[in-house]
């Protein structure tokens, strides 16, 4: 049965966490006002302790300060925030090549770059939204010419060096593209958008989606053979989650596309039987398709991401399905990370949990978290209760 008390009071947490606690713990703490961008390395207080910039996050936050403005909190300095990091982006953070780096200094720069496009991803969708958020088309066009790059990158033989000695896909750039094309899509009128999409939806259907051990697997063969290696048996539960919900909003921009809708709740139920821990609570981060143990060593902690992408996709899940199962997720997952996470003393989520839910290190902030998932999660969210609210009135 429908709990509108129950999804209002969600809302009212996600909004007040989000204008209250999140965004004002960033923006005092992390913003450069003298070089411009992001700082994310902070301890649990705020405290900066490594000018070291990471450039994702550069993309992550302009991205999220550019929808927040255009979509829930109309706050000059938000924008001027996204784009001064979109500024230090342009200027710092591409390299002669046309690839971007993956750390850069405080003044802008570079220390380390890496194979990935992921620095790309995220900065095609910190212009897309401001382009929205301030009314200039130029970002759009701007984000546009970069993911016309990242798919030149991707598919030139040798140009990004591969991760093994071996043919394999990789699950993290296939899914990644479904949410930087539909972010893309909402400035952007180009047939390569839909193609992207539809590209790789295709390659998570042929190749990752694993029926006999009833998972998304990280990493498989050229044509989704099946890797018996620890690596080749890896499940992410948080990145399974994450990729139903990127299924999900395109079924929903789509016209609730039936079939994109049947993959996205699958790709959510085998997400919530391998990741959910059902002793103590939350998405645990790895597990090993024929339950071997997993190799990396943070396999069973609960890191922030996975339990916001697990509250975002079963709030989808419910909105496309009126399934109860995934309301029962939702509230599992929102009373998990919402009583666990949350820093009552210094504001801000903490990163990083053991198994039983007591946190392992206090640090608001890395090169790898920062004011991004929990953010979006907050943001999408509120959308989706919004959503919920208007059609069950």
């Amino acid at each position: 049965m429908f709990d509108k008390t129950f999804i209002r009071s969600c809302r009212e947490r996600c909004l007040h966490d989000l204008t209250q606690d999140i965004i004002p713990f960033w923006m005092k703490n992390g913003v450069d006002k003298v070089n411009g961008g992001i700082y994310t390395c902070l301890d649990r207080d705020g405290t900066l302790m490594d000018t070291t910039k990471s450039v994702w996050f550069q993309g992550r936050f302009g991205y999220v300060a550019s929808a927040l403005y255009a979509n829930l909190v109309k706050d000059a300095a938000l924008l001027k925030a996204a784009k001064d990091t979109i500024d230090f982006i342009e200027k710092y953070c591409i390299d002669t090549d046309g690839h971007m780096f993956f750390a850069v200094t405080a003044e802008g720069r570079p220390l380390r770059k890496r194979r990935y496009v992921f620095s790309e991803c995220f900065a095609i969708m910190a212009m897309a939204e401001y382009a929205l958020a301030a009314s200039d088309p130029t970002y759009a066009d701007k984000a546009l010419d970069m993911f016309h790059r990242v798919r030149k990158m991707l598919s030139t033989p040798g140009f990004l060096e591969p991760k093994y000695l071996f043919e394999a896909r990789g699950h993290s750039i296939t899914m990644m593209l479904i949410n930087v094309a539909n972010v893309l899509k909402q400035v952007c009128n180009d047939e390569i958008l839909d193609r992207q999409i539809d590209e790789s939806v295709q390659a998570l259907s042929a190749y990752f989606m694993n029926s006999e051990y009833k998972t998304i697997l990280e990493t498989v063969g050229p044509d989704g053979e099946f890797i018996d290696t620890c690596e080749g048996r890896t499940i992410n539960p948080g990145h399974c989650m994450e990729t139903g919900w990127f299924i999900l909003d395109v079924a929903n921009a789509r016209g609730k596309d039936p079939e994109l809708t049947k993959m996205g709740l699958q790709i959510i139920d085998w997400a919530w039987d391998w990741g959910w821990d059902e002793e103590y609570g939350g998405m645990i981060n790895f597990r090993d398709c024929k339950n071997f143990p997993p190799q990396d060593y943070s396999q069973d902690m609960k890191f922030w991401w996975p339990q916001c992408e697990t509250i975002l996709a079963s709030l989808y899940a419910y909105n496309a399905s009126g399934d109860e199962k995934y309301m029962d997720m939702h509230r599992k997952a929102f009373e998990y990370a919402f009583g666990k996470f949350p820093d009552p003393e210094y504001g801000e989520w903490y990163g990083y949990l053991h198994r039983d839910g007591t946190v392992a290190q206090p640090a608001k902030g890395n090169l790898f978290k920062g004011p991004f998932h929990v953010p979006r999660m907050m943001m999408k969210a509120v959308q989706q209760y919004d959503t919920l609210l208007t059609e069950k009135q």
